[in-house]
């Protein structure tokens, strides 16, 4: 099973490795290793949300996330779109920044670095509203009960989570408008270009969450009737194709799950510059990484493991608003990616160590009444 779903991962860090040590030798095999590592760390809350999602698509949407998704990932998030934002934030040509990514590494770390407060702003909306909408859903299992009972009360309220973060990006503004005040020098205001990134944010997360929602609760009437059109095609002997059977359900929640993943890179890509600025083993280091998380969230899946350690799915989500809230703190000051790496792995570890108490509270009460007992809250 292991050797199953991982497998691609240890192909390709097999070959990223090698070809690591023919680029630059054995400091840049130690790079990419140090970068792999990295991105596991700081992803490790996305693979958890995503296994969430993935686990309402079928077998064949499973396996476009694993090859399409993962080219998206690896080849989009980690290496076009570092030089998309040159290309952008210094007006060049998509081959002058291809060019200038490879021959002044220096200068396009700079630009990189100049554009991270419109990275930040988006990415930390996007994540922002992504865990606003999960603190103030009511849901059945509860993991910090005592502060999520009445968070859920209050979620009744039409568009709290997007006033919320429509607060949250306007200090953040602010904040990094007083920044540029301060220092020194030329002076360049980026809070207009922060609330922009911060608004498209927002919106490609309503349009893109919204259109998967809404998806979503017609899965099942969908998935009904296209059972029902396979077993006629079946009969007359033209089997329809994995795309069509597949439904337009799974197709946007394939979409939120692509989004979601660049949000969730934002802080990778940036965090790599503080360890290498070339591109190609930033694109080796981080893309091996987003294979490990692929294929953990496959391995999740399949094991059932959300559903037998029911509070991961609540670790991962407040890990996501940790990141988000570091995103956009470091619109002015700077934040070691240790620390964001850290700050999920104990979420999510605090989370399973809670659910692990909570099966073991179950056995023994069933052992104890030789029935079923149902745990649906946490503390």
């Amino acid at each position: 099973m292991v050797l199953k779903t991982f497998g691609w991962s240890f192909a390709v860090t097999a070959l990223g490795l090698v070809a690591a040590v023919l680029f630059g030798g054995w400091t840049a095999f130690g790079i990419v290793a140090i970068l792999s590592i990295l991105e596991i760390s700081l992803s490790f809350d996305n693979a958890v949300v995503n296994a969430g999602i993935l686990k309402k698509m079928n077998a064949f949407w499973q396996k476009i996330f694993l090859t399409i998704g993962i080219l998206i990932a690896v080849f989009g998030m980690r290496l076009v779109f570092p030089v998309v934002i040159v290309a952008v934030s210094a007006q060049l040509g998509p081959i002058e920044a291809v060019d200038l990514a490879l021959s002044d590494k220096d200068r396009y770390q700079e630009l990189v670095t100049d554009a991270h407060p419109a990275i930040a702003a988006f990415g930390g909306m996007f994540l922002l509203m992504i865990f606003l909408d999960f603190i103030f859903e009511d849901r059945d299992i509860k993991w910090l009960g005592r502060l999520e009972r009445p968070l859920a009360k209050l979620g009744k309220v039409d568009m709290l989570s997007v006033c919320i973060a429509l607060i949250f990006l306007m200090i953040s503004a602010m904040a990094f408008a007083t920044h540029a005040h301060q220092h020194g020098g030329a002076h360049v205001d980026k809070s207009s270009t922060v609330l922009l990134a911060g608004v498209a944010g927002l919106i490609t997360y309503m349009i893109v969450g919204g259109l998967s929602g809404y998806f979503e609760d017609k899965l099942e009437e969908e998935e009904e009737r296209e059972h029902e059109q396979e077993e006629q095609a079946e009969r007359s002997g033209k089997p329809r194709s994995a795309v069509a059977l597949a439904g337009k359900a799974a197709f946007f929640m394939f979409l939120y799950l692509e989004v979601l993943d660049a949000s969730f890179s934002f802080d990778g890509v940036i965090g790599a510059f503080a360890i290498t600025n070339d591109i190609v083993l930033m694109a080796l280091g981080l893309g091996i990484g987003a294979m490990y998380v692929r294929s953990l969230t496959v391995y999740l899946v399949r094991q059932g493991t959300l559903d037998d350690y029911v509070y991961l799915e609540h670790g991962a989500h407040y890990a996501i608003g940790a990141l988000a809230m570091i995103l956009l703190v470091t619109i002015r000051y700077e934040i070691n990616e240790i620390i964001t790496g850290l700050i999920g792995v104990v979420l999510i570890g605090a989370s399973f160590w809670s659910s692990v108490r909570r099966n073991r509270a179950l056995a023994a009460a069933e052992g104890r009444t030789g029935g079923k007992t149902e745990v649906s809250s946490g503390v």
